[in-house]
């Protein structure tokens, strides 16, 4: 244990009790990952699934958590930084009696653990075992329709819970577990809300179990705005942000520029396109940032990839900001604080012109003609779903256009004329 391993201990689980998520020894990799993109849109800090599955020790990792990581996690549970949250928080030193047991406490844990475990096991794997041999797979029904098209938008469950006699079924609403829902036994029908759009898997599961699971897709309406107010973002509908470029109207910058935290705006395009494989693309694209004032001065901004299965996430900022940023190519995470993303560095108080090829899953982003940065990953992202482009306070999108390879298949091309 570091030094300052209580304190961060602390600090977790405040922000597990602020989330509502349950246990953290229940959450999978996309709970992470929503919990990432959380803590981005609140504190404007990006810290990468791994770094969390490494604080929450889900990761065998023996160094102590960066100041940086420290800060961010203390800002998220709602404290300045991370020495703010340790003169607000008084840990109780050990006693004499802890010292003196602690050095043996593993032992004696284990020992009661191994115990304990085997009885739980053997009674929970009879019971589960016979519970779930006498559920009928085929004769289980779980499908879902969203109620209207565009967003906010709610979703109907269909269900048929035949030969179910479990008092633990949930369904999971892929990665937001904050929309996870209880079902009782015989229940026909349930609701789940989402406010952004993307493509979601949901899994009905029993006894933590998943028994049926299902692509959800939740689609916009051509291209749409939002403000990223958290839990309930604002919409700007694309007839009032397609002028000339996808841009919002001078209230909302208004809007944006008298908020005096940290604030987010994004462009949103989620559709069924012409198939175009999220390993091997080519996306054109011009972008420029258009406030750069008081917390937004770094320009940050990101294009995003929306996969059927994973995420492409491709940053960018000013060079004195790039130690701030990382890049996410699905499972594979690179820190602008444990390498060199200075090529990533670009003034955007200017419209600049982009190109991101991925071929065989290798990522190259160049700025005209000059490669800024090149990475490999392993896990497939699937076919093409979406895609974002978030802007750390706001700006304007000139040109896309999204096509496979070849350049056969356009999925996307759009000058916002």
């Amino acid at each position: 244990m570091f030094p300052e391993y209580k304190l961060v201990q602390k600090c977790l689980r405040q922000i597990e009790d602020d989330l509502g998520w349950g246990a953290s020894s229940e959450w999978h990799n996309d709970m992470f990952v929503e919990l990432s993109e959380q803590i981005q849109r609140s504190t404007q800090v990006l810290l990468s699934p791994t770094t969390l599955k490494r604080v929450w020790g889900r990761v065998n990792y023996q160094s102590a958590p960066s100041i940086t990581t420290l800060n961010t996690l203390a800002q998220f549970a709602g404290f300045h930084n991370w020495r703010d949250f340790k003169n607000a928080t008084t840990v109780k030193k050990p006693s004499w009696f802890s010292q003196k047991v602690n050095p043996n406490l593993g032992i004696i844990m284990l020992g009661a653990s191994i115990m304990t475990l085997v009885f739980i096991s053997l009674y929970s794997l009879k019971g589960s075992k016979n519970n779930m041999d006498a559920i009928d797979i085929s004769k289980i029904g779980f499908t879902s329709r969203p109620i209207t098209s565009g967003l906010p938008n709610s979703v109907v469950f269909d269900l048929e819970l035949n030969g179910i006699q479990s008092d633990s079924i949930h369904i999971q609403q892929y990665w937001d577990p904050t929309k996870t829902i209880k079902l009782r036994l015989g229940q026909k029908q349930a609701t789940g809300q989402y406010y952004f759009p993307g493509y979601f898997r949901a899994k009905l599961l029993v006894d933590g179990t998943v028994l049926k699971q299902h692509d959800l897709f939740i689609k916009t309406e051509g291209w749409l705005g939002t403000l990223d107010y958290n839990p309930i973002p604002k919409y700007v509908p694309e007839d009032s942000i397609r002028q000339g470029a996808l841009s919002f109207s001078q209230s909302i910058l208004e809007e944006i520029t008298s908020n005096e935290q940290p604030f987010s705006t994004t462009f949103h395009r989620v559709n069924d396109f012409t198939p175009v494989s999220g390993d091997n693309f080519t996306l054109t694209t011009s972008i420029r940032n258009i406030y750069r004032e008081k917390w937004a001065v770094c320009q940050n901004a990101l294009i995003i990839i929306l996969g059927t299965k994973s995420t492409l996430i491709v940053p960018f900022s000013i060079p004195g900001c790039v130690s701030e940023i990382g890049v996410m190519m699905s499972d594979v995470y690179i820190s602008g604080k444990e390498h060199d993303l200075s090529g990533l560095g670009v003034d955007l108080s200017v419209t600049r012109d982009f190109k991101i090829e991925v071929r065989n899953k290798r990522l190259r982003v160049f700025l005209e003609d000059e490669q800024l940065f090149t990475g490999e990953y392993n896990e497939s992202i699937g076919t093409i779903a979406g895609i974002r482009y978030r802007f750390l306070g706001a700006g304007e999108v000139s040109y896309t256009k999204l096509t496979d390879l070849s350049g056969n298949a356009v999925a996307i091309e759009d000058d916002f004329e």
